[in-house]
């Protein structure tokens, strides 16, 4: 009766090599995942940079452009929403935008958001875009048109 329970208790087990091929397996997984961090993550960069551009300022630049006649000029920029422009004669009810430290967020990519107004692919309103991943003005921009 002991050698048939131990016989049995070592089958119950796993052998050397049925572990090695986890193992082996484990580490195709993870090396996939690591060589795909930056498809993966680069996705949700875009998303929260389309997002912000589309979504996120809507609310503000209109209740801006509702007091004060006109969306902020291309060198008032979205400060304006933080920070009263020269001029705006009692007419600003800001801050328009509540963000940590006063200061209008950065992209994802650690650069500040482009604002134009008038825009030059909306003409009637704003253009608001951030300049993706490669930082500089092309198509990958991620922008409100």
């Amino acid at each position: 009766m002991n050698r048939k329970r131990q016989r049995r208790l070592a089958r119950a087990g796993f052998t050397l090599f049925e572990m090695l091929i986890v193992i082996a397996l484990i580490a195709l997984l993870a090396g996939v995942a690591i060589t795909n961090v930056d498809k993966i993550f680069g996705q949700n960069q875009e998303t929260i940079a389309r997002i912000f551009v589309n979504d996120t300022m809507k609310a503000p630049l209109t209740s801006y452009r509702i007091h004060m006649g006109s969306y902020p000029t291309t060198a008032q920029g979205l400060q304006a929403l933080l920070t009263p422009p020269e001029g705006s004669s009692g007419k600003w009810k800001g801050p328009y935008l509540d963000t940590p430290g006063n200061k209008v967020p950065d992209d994802p990519w650690g650069r500040p958001y482009q604002y134009r107004y008038p825009g030059t692919k909306n003409p009637d309103r704003y253009d608001l875009f951030s300049l993706g991943p490669d930082g500089v003005e092309s198509d990958d921009d991620i922008g409100n048109w």
